[in-house]
């Protein structure tokens, strides 16, 4: 049985400010902590019921594992289901990128996204399409908010996510920016060479406008429908497809 102090502490992470104050963040469900355990990322602690005795074989004896009820998991955990195991994940320091780790490849920048579902669904998706470096304005949805690492179903674990001033980092990049609008040239008739950066927008305002003057071109994904817009996350997939269709 966990203290009522521990208890605490684990659900605080919950909150953003515990999260920043103690450098912790966390993960559940075996996937995705799998994915954590195979990673640079350091885990602090895993906690699981007893259902799950038969499966924590997996984790290495050197991490310390807490055996704890389904009331107490369900005290801590951030899911209305909870999966039965949660771990304590270390928040690495941000380490910013050089021009030369984008070269060669597409890298997707994001402007003051809000919604965690589709910060995470669009890291899983950078994951699946090989993209490995997501740069994010200050505004942007905290990546370790539990609902975005949730939703990245254990893709966190292989991208390289950096927060920072837009504006100022778009202005010195020498590699093309790719920004996603209603009005721009059709993504299908596009030349998108074997690198740039996708800039992405907010789900209700799109990009913001100081950052349009930076674009070398504006790509959009045609409608042949009536529907007004598309995800945000739905429109990254599409872009990614089509940037691996072209190399």
């Amino acid at each position: 049985m966990l203290p009522k102090s521990q208890l605490q502490f684990i659900k605080s992470l919950h909150q953003k400010k515990f999260r920043k104050e103690h450098s912790l963040f966390i993960v559940e469900g075996i996937k995705s902590i799998t994915e954590f355990l195979h990673s640079d990322y350091v885990i602090h602690g895993i906690y699981s019921t007893s259902k799950l005795e038969p499966k924590i074989d997996i984790f290495p004896k050197k991490i310390k594992h807490t055996v704890i009820s389904e009331k107490e998991l369900s005290s801590i955990s951030a899911l209305k289901t909870p999966q039965g195991v949660l771990a304590l994940v270390e928040i690495p320091s941000q380490k910013p990128f050089t021009e030369d780790e984008l070269r060669g490849n597409f890298s997707i920048v994001i402007d003051t996204v809000q919604d965690p579902g589709n910060l995470g669904t669009i890291i899983r998706t950078a994951d699946w399409f090989g993209i490995k470096h997501i740069i994010c304005s200050v505004d942007t949805v905290e990546v370790f908010n539990p609902k975005v690492v949730q939703a990245t179903m254990g893709s966190l674990a292989h991208i390289k996510i950096l927060y920072i001033d837009l504006n100022d980092f778009l202005a010195k990049t020498k590699m093309p920016i790719y920004a996603a609008l209603l009005n721009g040239a059709s993504i299908y008739e596009t030349n998108f060479g074997h690198e740039g950066l996708l800039l992405l927008g907010n789900e209700g305002n799109g990009i913001t406008h100081e950052l349009l003057k930076h674009q070398t071109i504006g790509v959009t994904i045609p409608s042949f429908g009536h529907a007004e817009s598309l995800n945000v996350a739905i429109s990254a997939a599409i872009f990614c497809s089509e940037f691996r269709r072209s190399r």
